[in-house]
């Protein structure tokens, strides 16, 4: 049995860092955009300027301790990343006695795909251009 992820998109805002009361351990979050083709039929459905109608999914992706540091140092917004980790179920009752649930994925392991909109304008040649493919 296993439970793997693996999740190539868009850093959806900066990662925010936060410490557990007890223990102390550093946690890392953020969200991270996928899209895929919209299909209809088994064929990519399109706008009326031909570009590809997409779907985006949002996923929360949690961060432990060292990588979760990193990612919290050198990740922004807008950031392409590939991320490998296990998905995560949680279950809670809330204020109201309702039965809530959650999902992330745990990261064990982030790679940049692109660099830090703030490091692209250092060196231009290294700029990742996929986005402006219209098709």
């Amino acid at each position: 049995m296993q439970n793997i992820v693996i999740l190539a998109g868009n850093i959806g805002q900066t990662p925010e860092v936060r410490t557990t009361k007890g223990a102390g351990t550093k946690i890392t979050n953020f969200s991270l955009a996928t899209s895929r083709p919209r299909l209809s039929e088994g064929r990519v459905l399109r706008d009326e300027n031909g570009y590809r109608i997409m779907d985006t999914e949002w996923h929360r992706i949690t961060c432990f301790n060292g990588l979760g540091k990193t990612v919290a140092e050198h990740c922004e917004k807008g950031m392409k990343v590939l991320v490998h980790g296990r998905i995560h179920y949680t279950k809670w009752i809330d204020s109201m006695g309702n039965d809530r649930y959650g999902c992330e994925i745990i990261a064990e392991k982030v790679e940049f795909l692109s660099r830090p909109k703030s490091a692209e304008t250092e060196n231009p040649e290294l700029v990742d251009r996929d986005d402006e493919i219209p098709f």
